[in-house]
């Protein structure tokens, strides 16, 4: 089987994976991040294949819908990967990937790296930040029935990764414990420069959102 065509099998599996899944890490959540990555890639270095395929099934079992099992997700993957006869050097690099992907509240010590890594890793944080950031992480505030605000309940940055885990804190809090952070933790180039644009209109809707809770417009 081609690459081509097991590219396009991943997406149907993927699709139909996570077709009721919640707004923010479903289907559309995947291909913005892998656009984002063939975006990122047109100005690396690195293997399209890896990068691609880990791009689509990064999310595939996401641990925080898992009764945080961060196990299930990589399992899942390497065992689909497995049906289309994937190369074992290539399903373990996806396999990693998917292990040191996520943010975990800034607590995701690794020895793994690759570029691939860098790219799967900035495309998934770009897609959390600027407009649909905002959109998503109000979805998933929603979506947990947390308040939106509450000034009595200040932002945690320095929160433990079990205590980011477990949060139910306002939404607008995670913007200080998350979304704020990511500009600044962006490793290629191509990432670093969307970042800083989506990261500008962030701090421009709090300011907006702030001086509309207070009255002030």
């Amino acid at each position: 089987m081609n690459q081509e065509q097991i590219i396009s099998n991943t997406k149907l599996f993927v699709k139909d994976t996570l077709k009721d899944a919640e707004g923010g890490h479903d289907w559309f959540h995947i291909l913005r991040v892998y656009n984002n990555a063939k975006n990122i890639l047109s100005n690396e270095n690195a293997d399209k294949f890896v990068v691609e395929l880990a791009s689509l099934l990064h999310d595939i079992a996401d641990s925080k819908f898992h009764g945080g099992d961060e196990e299930i997700g990589p399992k899942k993957a390497k065992a689909f990967l497995e049906t289309q006869a994937v190369v074992p050097e290539v399903i373990d690099h996806v396999v990693k990937i998917i292990n040191n992907v996520s943010y975990k509240g800034g607590h995701n010590q690794t020895d793994f790296q690759s570029i691939e890594l860098d790219i799967v890793q900035d495309a998934d944080r770009l897609d959390a930040i600027g407009a649909i950031g905002v959109a998503r992480t109000f979805n998933f505030g929603g979506f947990k029935n947390n308040p939106i605000y509450d000034p009595n309940i200040p932002a945690n940055p320095n929160q433990s990764k079990k205590e980011y885990k477990k949060s139910n804190s306002p939404t607008i809090n995670h913007f200080y414990e998350k979304l704020l952070l990511l500009k600044d933790k962006m490793n290629t180039k191509t990432a670093k420069a969307i970042a800083t644009q989506r990261h500008d209109f962030m701090e421009n809707f709090l300011d907006q959102f702030y001086k509309e809770w207070n009255g002030e417009l």
